[in-house]
Formats: C-alpha cells, structure tokens, sequence
C-alpha cells in the first residue's frame, strides 16, 4: 500500500500550526513566517508502511506532525539495524537534499503517521527566507552527517574485515595443517628413536664406533643452513645416495637418502662409518641418525608454523584495535605489513610479484584519527584487485621535510602502484565519491576509496593518484604530527 499524499494548496489549518509550533527548528517563528509551508504535501503513512527507501534518490523535507517513525539500515549482508526513532516534531531529509546523495536509510511508520513534505522549490525557500530555520536544519545536517560517517566507516571495516575472513581461515588452516602433520610425523620418529636405542642397548660399541656416530651428529646437527640445490641437483644426489646406501643393506634407502641430502650428507661423507660399522648395525646407525635430523627438521616446521600463526593474529588484532585510543603514535611501516599479512592469500592467489620499499628512518604517525590503516588496507586491497595475474605491485614508504615560510613540517609518504588495466579517464574525476565503483556489479560497495580521501583530510594530509594503461600510482602524504 502506498503513503496517502493530500495537496495543501490553501493556508495551514490551525491545527497544522499548531503540530508546527512543536517542532524545535520551527519553534522561534512566528505564526505569519510558519504561513511560508503554505502548499506543502501532507502524507498519510499505515503502520509498518514504507516513506522512503535505502538507496532512494528522494529530494524532500519531512516534519513529522503526528505518529512515529523507524529509520533502519540493512547491512550487505541482510541485517536490518535501527538507527533511531522519529517521533512527533522531528525533521529530516535535509542531508539527500543538500549533499545530493541517495537516502542512506529506510524510513518506516511504527504507528498511524502524518508527515508534511517540502519539495525542493519550498525546502529553499525555507532555507532562504528563514534564517533562523536555516541555522537549525545546517547544524541538524552536521551532526547527521558526522554520525553517518562514523556509521559508515565501521561498516566498510567490517565488510573488509568480513572479506579478509574467508583468506585469513585458509591462512591459518595451512600451518595449523603443516604443524598437525608435523606432530604425527614426529611422534612416529620418537618411536623408531626408542626402537633404535633399545637395541644399541643390546650391543657393546668400540669408542672408534661411538666417536664416528658423533661425528655424524655432530655434522648433521650443527646450526648452519640447510644445504640449498636445485631441483635437479636435489634429485641426482637423492638417487645417488639411495644406490649407494642399498648396496650396503640399508634398511629403508630411500626413505633415508632425502633427509641425508639436506643436511649435505653424501657417499663420501659415510664412507668411514661404513667401514665402522657390520652391516645391521650400520643400517640402524643411520636410522638413527635419519630420525634425529628428521625430528630436528620437524621441530623446525611446528615452530615456523606456530609463529605463522601468530603473525596472523598480532597482524589481526593490529588492524582491529589500531585507532581506539584518543592519540596513537602509528609505525606505517609495521601496521602496513600487518595489512598485507592479512592480504597475503590474495597476493598468493594471483602470483603477484611485491616490491617493497620500507624507510628504516620513518618517524612515527602521531595522530588522533581513527582508521588510519583503513588507507593502504583499501589502496592495496583495489590494486591487487587491479593488478593482472603474475602483475606486479609495489609499495613505498618515505619521509619528506615540508619547509616554506608558512609551514613547516615532516610528511610520512606511502606509494602504492600497480600494473594493472588502469582507471579510465572519464571516471577519474569520480573515485572519490562514495558509492562510485568501476568494479563488475557485485564486486566492492564503491565505499572504500571515499573513506580513504574522508580519512586523509581528516588527518590534514593529501591523496593524489596518475593512472593511464599499465600503472596506476596513489600517493598519500600525511602530517607526522597532527592536532587531530
């Protein structure tokens, strides 16, 4: 069913002024200027009955005369949030109107509701002609505006840390994977270290025996890197180590002959142990040896993925709580790699080659502005998007001295470049204003951009980009020190 509209083309009837006069931006004028809303449009609303859609383009100015008003937004993913209530007395529309946007909410009856409506001709007219009414409805616009932003930037932070979620889940899967197999795997060699040490248990070693199965430990496990060939070379002396250690009965060659190899253990290096030791007990000397190295190698894995892990939530837990406090002092450098830690399957994803040129001398960002990360998570974020498969991005950081008569100050610089297709000319103009995307349908809100210039100024600094075919260039210079 659709609002009950009725015309007023005659004087406001008494009882119409009277609803009037209890509207608080309303409330200095006196009756003769109230006669200024003489034919305006007086909507009648059911309950639970639409007035304006989110999203709709609707160019009027509603006072609530009687009833109640529910005005809810509805997230991207179908949640419907109440933002406030409209009751009697209350005027909105004045945002629509004067920044030309869609209406960012939808604005429900919760009971039997009368709203007198302005079309834009009677909302300047008000505008013009009342001064009073004037300063209300720009004072009103501001505070609606601030909270709009506010309300805003928290969803577009959700919604990126919402599309992170999904890469950070299949992050953390594959070390806790490698770290589960780890463990299983050392488990097994536990055992077979039991197994072997039971039976040199049963056999007297010559000290020429126990000397030379030092030294093989000692060679293994000594704390340089691991020998690096190439895939080739790995093969070669995997097949060479696996004949050589076969044709000495070596109980399982070529199981042994892979961890050998890349500790740089070869025939040569087992010749002496070989005339050391009888056939069984040589086999089971570089059993023992192969489940040593291996359970060294394994250790090493569980702690590299343990400390993956952990990198993924501090770069988490980074990203989440930076900018709750009132002044913070930000290292760009390191809360730009948190970003790109949480990036980093969609970096993967593509084989996306990343240079990156941190400034060890960067001074920190002293700043009350929130969401500062939310700069280069969106910059990154669209150039990745941007950036073609095997593309490659890049990311700089830098400081720049600012010194002229009226100012002088440090700027912390960051670049962010891509390969990519570029922005095309006719929307260049356009990629700051909220809800703008040059992504397919479907694809990105048109948000995170708009935030980005909103965020800057606020920090008092300046965004720039060039982009034609084959480089798209965003460069953001932010105050160190801000008042903010």
């Amino acid at each position: 069913m659709s609002p009950t509209t009725q015309t007023l083309r005659t004087p406001l009837t008494p009882k119409v002024l009277a609803q009037l006069r209890e509207v608080s931006i309303l409330a200095s004028l006196s009756e003769e200027r109230l006669h200024c809303l003489d034919g305006a449009s007086q909507v009648h609303l059911e309950a639970d009955q639409i007035l304006v859609k989110q999203g709709e383009v609707v160019r009027v100015f509603n006072i609530v005369l009687e009833g109640s008003l529910r005005v809810s937004t509805v997230s991207s993913d179908n949640v419907e949030q109440t933002l406030y209530t409209a009751e009697k007395g209350f005027a909105f529309g004045e945002v629509p109107l004067l920044a030309n946007i869609p209406s960012a909410a939808t604005v429900r009856a919760n009971s039997p509701s009368d709203i007198l409506q302005l079309d834009e001709e009677q909302f300047w007219q008000l505008m013009t002609e009342c001064p009073e009414v004037r300063r209300a409805i720009l004072g009103n616009m501001a505070m609606r505006l601030a909270k709009m932003q506010s309300t805003t930037f928290q969803q577009e932070k959700m919604a990126a840390l919402g599309t992170m979620a999904a890469g950070l889940m299949h992050e953390l899967n594959n070390p806790g994977s490698a770290a589960r197999r780890a463990s299983s795997q050392l488990r097994a060699n536990l055992m077979r270290l039991h197994e072997l040490a039971a039976r040199f248990t049963r056999i007297t070693l010559s000290p020429d025996q126990k000397e030379c199965i030092l030294d093989l430990q000692q060679y293994a496990l000594n704390s340089r890197p691991e020998v690096t060939l190439s895939s080739l070379e790995q093969t070669d002396a995997e097949e060479a180590l696996t004949e050589w250690l076969e044709s000495a009965h070596v109980e399982d060659a070529w199981k042994l002959a892979p961890v050998l190899v890349s500790v740089g253990i070869d025939a040569n290096t087992l010749a002496c142990t070989r005339d050391s030791f009888d056939g069984t007990v040589f086999s089971d000397a570089l059993n023992w040896l192969e489940a040593l190295v291996s359970s060294q190698q394994l250790v090493s894995t569980i702690e590299e993925s343990i400390s993956r892990v952990t990198d993924l939530v501090s770069a988490v837990k980074s990203y989440a709580y930076e900018g709750k406090g009132l002044k913070q002092s930000i290292d760009v450098n390191k809360s730009i790699h948190a970003t790109l830690v949480i990036l980093a399957h969609k970096i993967r994803e593509k084989q996306l080659t990343l240079e990156k040129e941190f400034a060890a001398d960067l001074p920190p960002l002293s700043t009350g502005c929130h969401g500062v990360n939310q700069i280069w998570t969106n910059l990154l974020d669209n150039a990745i998007d941007a950036t073609p498969q095997n593309g490659r991005l890049k990311i700089r950081t830098w400081a720049e001295a600012i010194d002229t008569p009226a100012d002088k100050h440090t700027d912390v610089c960051i670049l962010v470049e891509d390969n990519g297709v570029g922005i095309p000319l006719d929307c260049q103009s356009q990629i700051f204003d909220p809800f703008f995307t040059t992504k397919p349908v479907g694809v990105g809100t048109g948000l995170g951009l708009g935030i980005v210039f909103r965020i800057v100024e606020q920090c008092g600094g300046t965004i720039r980009f060039t982009s034609v075919p084959g480089s798209t260039e965003f460069v953001v210079r932010l105050p160190a020190q801000t008042e903010q």
